[in-house]
């Protein structure tokens, strides 16, 4: 028989690591001195030990470890090796996906210059009332106004003869920043009313006597930007927002690059 050093020095696993093992029951040594107190472990149990270590390097829990380590049959061990497998590939997916926003951050960081009055140029002008066809919902957050435009732009496929008359925008009614059941309306400008459907419909989207603009360039998750300089210019100049503020999409995510996207910002405003 071997004595716990003994035992831990040929198999490579700490002799505090062997104690909890027999406190809980994994591997219990083969006989205990009474008097002494010196646990001592057979030369066959290094085979349950190295099974036990190379389950838990595989990231198993001793709970389950403890039910595998006397049976590593293939029908015990593959569901329980299956379920770590997806757990680590999603893991390595969320990482993947924090990688990126780093990268995102650090690129950001890199390019960002101080924003002042030569980043965006602010106009002010009158937005005249607009026939559009329409669509407007409360959807589950902001990242579902994609699919809305699937939904919008679909339908607008099917039909014939549609005289389009300006670029596309999307209206955003809620007062404050939403992140669930967000109020938001996708329009299309047309020359000719379009037969409605369901949520779909017609109708005249209304004028604002003033409105703040500026045009931003570069993906959409950078669009904060731009409201951030926009907002300051309000405030430093004694407007306020009186409306709910639109998008206008000047291109399109087909036809161009992300960096190179266009869009108009636009916050109806009034005098503080």
């Amino acid at each position: 028989m071997l004595r716990i050093g003994e035992f831990s020095r040929l198999s490579m696993v700490p002799v505090s690591a062997l104690r909890y093992y027999d406190e809980i029951g994994l591997l219990k040594p083969v006989s205990v001195d009474d008097f002494t107190g010196y646990r001592y472990y057979a030369a066959e149990q290094l085979a349950r030990l190295n099974r036990i270590t190379s389950l838990k390097d595989l990231g198993l829990s001793l709970a389950e470890i403890a039910e595998l380590a006397d049976d590593d049959t293939a029908i015990r061990v593959r569901p329980l090796l299956q379920r770590k497998l997806e757990e680590v590939r999603s893991g390595i997916a969320m990482e993947q996906e924090r990688l990126r926003r780093i990268e995102a951050w650090l690129e950001h960081l890199r390019t960002t210059v101080q924003m002042d009055t030569t980043t965006y140029e602010v106009s002010i002008k009158r937005i005249a009332p607009q026939q559009a066809v329409c669509l407007r919902r409360v959807v589950s957050d902001y990242a579902a106004e994609g699919a809305l435009w699937g939904e919008l732009c679909s339908y607008l496929e099917q039909q014939k003869g549609i005289r389009y008359a300006g670029p596309a925008l999307a209206i955003y009614y809620n007062c404050e920043y939403r992140e669930r059941d967000v109020d938001l309306e996708l329009a299309v400008p047309v020359a000719l009313p379009v037969a409605a459907h369901g949520d779909i419909q017609t109708r005249m989207l209304p004028g604002h006597a003033q409105a703040a603009t500026i045009i931003h360039k570069g993906p959409f998750e950078k669009v904060h930007d731009a409201y951030q300089f926009l907002l300051g210019w309000l405030e430093r100049n004694g407007y306020r927002m009186d409306g709910p503020d639109r998008i206008v999409y000047l291109n399109t995510p087909d036809k161009v690059a992300p960096a190179d996207l266009l869009k108009e910002l636009q916050l109806p405003i009034a005098r503080a």
